[in-house]
């Protein structure tokens, strides 16, 4: 495979690969991927996790950079996916989550998963990012904190999206799925929470 990635193999695998993104501001070996990615592994998920060109040229050099245009983030999970295989799903980090929702279905892709979906810009519930949402060409699931500043549950109770779309919230996660001390859980446990749905939507659809 011609682009630097990184592969997580699965423990028990289920015969398929989750092509995962991250999101504008993390490279695809932070933390919240990384944990993410392994406890997807420990599910029977193979993660190849990968960078979007504007996040590659940061870690070559060290300077920052703004996410690419869409055109050029899509071209290069269609790159990536064009290289693959076996069957596989697509997905991703916030942004990297909605490149894929928007490209699931041209790439013959048995699914996507976004994990903290970027409905709106965080104080700005007026500019959605949900027309391609409301008739979805494969099926996808969408893993969003209750307290997710990009989209919260009162918020999208309001919006007309495709019944084929599954919706799974994580009780006080914010965008990084960490919950509030007083819930008494860890980002770790909403992490594997998500891994586990996540799972399940993939065997689902295999």
């Amino acid at each position: 495979m011609s682009n630097a990635v990184l592969l997580d193999e699965a423990v028990t695998p289920l015969g398929a690969t989750l092509v995962l993104g991250h999101g504008a501001g993390a490279p695809m070996d932070s933390p919240f991927m990384a944990l993410l990615a392994a406890q997807l592994a420990l599910r029977g998920v193979r993660v190849l996790r990968f960078e979007f060109p504007y996040m590659a040229a940061r870690r070559r050099d060290g300077g920052k950079r703004p996410p690419n245009p869409m055109p050029v983030l899509q071209a290069h999970l269609r790159e990536l996916c064009g290289e693959l295989d076996q069957p596989f799903f697509v997905g991703g980090k916030s942004m990297g989550g909605r490149v894929a929702s928007m490209l699931a279905g041209e790439l013959g892709a048995r699914g996507f998963l976004c994990f903290g979906y970027p409905f709106h810009p965080p104080g700005k519930p007026e500019k959605t990012r949900i027309a391609h949402l409301q008739q979805l060409e494969c099926p996808g699931l969408i893993l969003q904190g209750t307290r997710d500043p990009f989209g919260k549950p009162e918020e999208l109770a309001a919006y007309t999206l495709d019944s084929h779309l599954q919706l799974h919230w994580l009780d006080s996660g914010e965008h990084d799925f960490k919950p509030l001390k007083a819930s008494g859980r860890t980002q770790q446990e909403l992490i594997a929470e998500a891994a586990e749905v996540a799972a399940g939507f993939c065997r689902q659809h295999l």
